[in-house]
């Protein structure tokens, strides 16, 4: 197979195949799907030839990217997602809470979206700070 990339357009494809190995594997632990490293391997070893060997480096016998790579910003644009997919997603479960969790159809799909929208607008004006959780100690 031949893919003809620019300089620029491999390094965004080394980015993307950081972050679709890290999402499928960095809480994997031992059970890592091995194709997907195998994959991102092959991709940083042809950084090397392409001239970008500061990018890749060798851990175990493999090419992997390397510190420099990893503590390149990447991990920011991970971190801003997770962030983000966290406050959606905490904020549709709060609502459904709110709500009873009841099914969600046409008749109660506006209520849902303003109950969302209103834990959206919490979570960007003060973060988790007024989340509080009652523990009684048995």
């Amino acid at each position: 197979m031949e893919l003809n990339l620019t300089r620029k357009q491999f390094r965004r494809l080394l980015d993307m195949a950081y972050i679709g190995n890290w999402v499928l594997n960095s809480t994997r632990g031992e059970d890592r799907f091995a194709d997907y490293d195998e994959v991102e391997s092959l991709l940083f070893a042809r950084a090397r030839d392409e001239g970008m060997g500061i990018l890749a480096e060798d851990y175990q016998g493999e090419v992997v990217p390397s510190r420099a790579f990893a503590e390149g910003g990447i991990h920011e644009a991970i971190m801003e997602y997770e962030n983000n997919v966290f406050f959606e997603i905490l904020a549709e479960d709060l609502a459904r809470r709110d709500m009873d969790d009841v099914p969600i159809d046409e008749s109660n799909y506006e209520e849902l979206n303003r109950r969302i929208d209103a834990y959206i607008d919490e979570f960007e004006a003060h973060g988790t700070d007024n989340i509080t959780v009652d523990c009684e100690t048995p």
